[in-house]
């Protein structure tokens, strides 16, 4: 079903130097008090998401964000956050922290420093969204030296992450399908049956995904689109579809790496754990709010996105983040869950498995038995005839060939008198 090639959501990364920020012109203005801080300073989405405004309520403390991706890395402060892990992939260490895989491995401890980077004590360098929440670290092989189909480490890392606590996952891949295997109707409905909000990214067209895949596709996830500095949609990190409901910075973030320095990188890699982080944001100041009304409140308090008329839009969804909006803003609770919506889709797509085959009420229909066969004849000697071949064959034979002879003796005996006629009527010479 996964025939195509696991694609990480982002790709690119440059080492970020100390004291160096991105070429890119973060918008709008840092605050003043980190304008000393250029790592801090690059981080252009606190203020342009409004996260700093959301943190006067909130910084995520009490919530757990599950981070399934290649493993975040031990040593680095960033990730003092960490809590517990484990590897799904067979290759990787027990607790999920030693990086794994040979695409971007320092990609998961990327999509960790976005979602909940720890500042180091002096409150200096990179600060995630979430930054008091906890991260569970579980790694998975995107590559083909896994020693576990991928598929199904997604659905033993989906089922883990929940029997550990997890109340938000952070999916940063796409499989560049729309199709998923069947074994993660399961894994996500256990997600949504327990109150798990998963957020997914939705690819990026820079690395050959021109629509959004799988798992973008299944019903429930919250799937994030990409922007640029100014807001708007990313043509390279980022791609588009129906599915995706909000959209997030995609270029020119930053992320620590396994070895502890920031990186630039670009890609919904980024975007999927900054709308999580806004995700443990709500969750911890609304910790009475289901799943769906964490994914509402982030929807309906979405920053409109100049001249898109109807939402949600394949660009956009909704609109921009809005961290500060989706944490204070009074917004209705509604009655619609994710697992709903999944449960609906396996009823219509997987119906052959889910819809019990009708039992018959006729009752079964008496039939009159045959008559007895008739007693084998006993044998005889082939030489002579018996009462079958003298009515089928020797009676048929003799009526046909009687007459036959007859006719020719007739025919004979007619040529001999014309013959003997001819012959007296000749004169003698």
């Amino acid at each position: 079903m996964l025939s195509s090639l696991v694609a990480v959501a982002a790709m690119s990364a440059s080492v970020l130097l100390t004291g160096v920020a991105p070429a890119a012109t973060p918008t709008p203005t840092p605050a003043v008090e980190e304008q000393a801080d250029p790592i801090r300073a690059a981080e252009y989405w606190l203020d342009g998401a409004r996260v700093h405004e959301a943190w006067k309520t909130t910084r995520g403390e009490g919530v757990r964000i599950a981070v399934i991706d290649t493993g975040v890395a031990q040593g680095p402060v960033a990730f003092k956050g960490v809590v517990d892990g484990t590897d799904v992939s067979g290759t990787g260490a027990d607790d999920g922290r030693t990086p794994v895989g040979t695409i971007d491995v320092d990609h998961g401890s990327w999509v960790a420093s976005l979602a909940a980077a720890r500042p180091a004590d002096d409150g200096t360098g990179m600060i995630g969204v979430a930054p008091e929440a906890e991260l569970l670290s579980i790694s998975v092989n995107f590559g083909a030296s896994a020693v576990v189909p991928f598929t199904e480490q997604i659905a033993d890392a989906m089922r883990w992450a929940v029997d550990n606590g997890a109340d938000i996952i952070n999916l940063s891949f796409t499989t560049n399908t729309l199709d998923w295997d069947r074994s993660w109707d399961e894994a996500f409905l256990y997600a949504y049956e327990h109150d798990v909000v998963v957020v997914v990214a939705a690819g990026n067209r820079g690395n050959g995904t021109s629509i959004v895949g799988a798992p973008a596709t299944i019903p429930g996830v919250l799937t994030v689109g990409g922007v640029n500095q100014h807001g708007e949609a990313s043509v390279e990190a980022s791609t588009q579809g129906i599915t995706i409901g909000i959209s997030a910075p995609s270029e020119g973030l930053l992320g620590v790496s396994a070895d502890g320095r920031v990186a630039e990188w670009d890609g919904t890699s980024g975007a999927a754990p900054i709308v999580a982080g806004v995700a443990a944001l709500v969750r911890s100041a609304h910790p009475d709010l289901s799943a769906g009304n964490v994914i509402n409140r982030i929807l309906k308090t979405a920053i409109p996105v100049e001249g898109v008329a109807r939402v949600p839009d394949p660009l956009y969804g909704y609109g921009l983040i809005d961290a500060s909006a989706a944490v204070t803003a009074p917004v209705a609770e509604v009655d619609s869950e994710p697992a709903a919506a999944l449960e609906e889709w396996i009823r219509v797509y997987r119906r052959a498995e889910t819809v019990p085959q009708p039992t018959p009420t006729v009752g079964p229909v008496s039939v009159e038995p045959l008559p007895a066969a008739d007693p084998p004849s006993e044998a005889g000697s082939p030489l002579l005839p018996s009462a079958q071949t003298l009515l089928y064959g020797t009676l048929p034979l003799i009526v046909l060939t009687v007459p036959g002879i007859l006719v020719a003796l007739g025919v004979t005996a007619a040529a001999r008198r014309i013959r003997r006629a001819r012959a007296q009527r000749t004169p003698a010479p």
